[in-house]
């Protein structure tokens, strides 16, 4: 990642894309040139043509409709045409890219960021991130300083497109009729509670439930893009749609986020079940459906998939950190690759897009639901939970080869992943560690995962210690 030095108006710029302060660091001329850097490197990707369109959406967020403006302006400028999506979840961005057989999306997003943030997300087709390698050109050709710019007698055409909700929903509608009996969800009538915090996935996302015959409590579904608490779903940030659950006596309740490509699950009784069951829960709905498969998650997210996958005679494929990454490792699985995700909450099925999605995650939920009789956080326990503890340290130049070279030597006797930093397995205490500098600050990350507090804190002590000695 490089970004800017103040901390006050901080840009990112990674692989994932661009972020930054809306009016301090997010300036129009940045957004100019970076989608125009991205136009670029899509017509030499595609051999010099800008016949195919670029479909462009945004999250929905307060303000958004300037960077959105730009972004479509620069890309006109480029001699693309543009199908304008509007307000539109970033899944649904990469469905449509597919459906119009575009050359590439741009979502204007700042996923769960604050308020003044906003960013860009670049997608290629038939609909998913670019790989890492990928992205990395796209930043090079950034900094390099060199958008397209087509002649005056080339400019690009707009057009809009309202349908992409449908589009979408109905991709989610064929591939849960594959693995699952509609009519069975739609009998049980679900009452389901979903906060979409007032951003993009409150029309796919009301569209979806209510075609699965789902009584609906939409909290937060106004078309303002003021999000009415923190937008990442946290259980600290859901409170308001726990109680809601427990006044209003729903069989189970959603959270996404501004771009909705992450799900949060809270329970019958109003517990929030947070976002790494999101993935456990989708991920056995599919196994049971398919009868094996393999499911890809990335190193640092929770070992509950490998305990449902082992149980249906699957496996899980370990992946770096990343969505890039996660669907690098689905399309390397082949076809036995049945679904992909992050303990973020986000679920990438690959039979309606390669994009975390939280519509595919809802339909999954509600698979596994009208499949038993039982609520949903009896679901939950069927599950093997674990505990996970997470500590920042601060980095200096070295330190992170050198605490992966110390963490890999001092467990050689483990079951050791450089992959991305290094994770640890230690398979007698079914738990691990992970160690890896961070893509957004300037820490090293330690995350932990054992079947108790206790061992989990000690593995944390333990490398904390072992890195403080480097």
């Amino acid at each position: 990642m490089a970004g800017s030095n103040d901390k006050q108006a901080p840009l990112m710029l990674s692989v994932s894309g661009c972020r930054g302060i809306v009016g301090a660091s997010l300036t129009p001329g940045l957004v100019c040139e970076y989608v125009g850097a991205f136009a670029g490197w899509l017509r030499d990707r595609g051999g010099g043509d800008t016949d195919s369109p670029i479909v462009v959406g945004r999250d929905g967020r307060a303000g958004g409709e300037v960077p959105h403006a730009l972004a479509m302006g620069a890309l006109r400028a480029a001699g693309f045409d543009v199908v304008d999506l509007g307000v539109a979840m970033t899944a649904t961005v990469g469905v449509m890219i597919d459906h119009h057989d575009a050359a590439g999306g741009v979502v204007l997003t700042a996923s769960h960021n604050p308020a003044e943030w906003n960013g860009i997300k670049c997608l290629v087709a038939p609909g998913s991130a670019p790989a890492p390698s990928d992205a990395e050109e796209i930043l090079t050709r950034y900094r390099a300083g060199a958008p397209l710019l087509a002649g005056h007698d080339a400019l690009g055409a707009a057009r809009a497109d309202d349908t992409s909700a449908h589009v979408h929903v109905g991709r989610v509608l064929k591939a849960l009729s594959e693995i699952a009996d509609l009519d069975r969800i739609k009998g049980r009538a679900f009452k389901v509670a979903l906060d979409s915090v007032n951003a993009s996935g409150s029309r796919g996302g009301a569209m979806l439930l209510e075609s699965l015959g789902c009584e609906l409590v939409h909290l937060n579904a106004e078309s303002s893009g003021v999000f009415p608490h923190t937008p990442e779903p946290t259980a600290k940030n859901l409170a308001g749609l726990c109680e809601t659950v427990r006044g209003q006596r729903v069989d189970v309740a959603f959270a996404q986020d501004p771009d909705a490509d992450r799900l949060a699950v809270v329970d019958e009784s109003g517990g929030y079940i947070g976002e790494e069951y999101t993935l456990a829960i989708s991920a056995q709905t599919m196994l049971r459906a398919r009868g094996a498969g393999v499911i890809a998650a990335n190193l640092s997210t929770s070992r509950m998939v490998d305990d449902i996958a082992q149980a249906a005679g699957g496996r899980v494929v370990r992946t770096p950190v990343g969505e890039a990454n996660v669907v690098a490792g689905m399309r390397d699985a082949g076809d036995d690759c049945i679904l992909g995700g992050e303990g973020n909450g986000g679920v990438i099925w690959p039979d309606v897009v390669d994009i975390r999605d939280s519509l595919s995650a809802m339909a999954l939920t509600l698979a596994a639901m009208s499949a038993t009789d039982a609520p949903i956080s009896a679901l939950v326990r069927e599950i093997p939970s674990y505990s996970i503890g997470k500590r920042k340290l601060p980095i200096r130049d070295g330190l992170a080869a050198a605490a992966i070279r110390a963490v890999s030597e001092a467990h050689a006797d483990q079951r050791v992943d450089t992959q991305d930093g290094v994770r640890v397995d230690f398979e007698n205490e079914r738990a691990w560690l992970h160690v890896r500098a961070s893509n957004t600050e300037p820490i090293l990350r330690l995350i932990a995962e054992a079947p108790d507090d206790d061992l989990a804190s000690k593995i944390l002590d333990d490398a904390g210690s072992l890195v403080d000695s480097l």
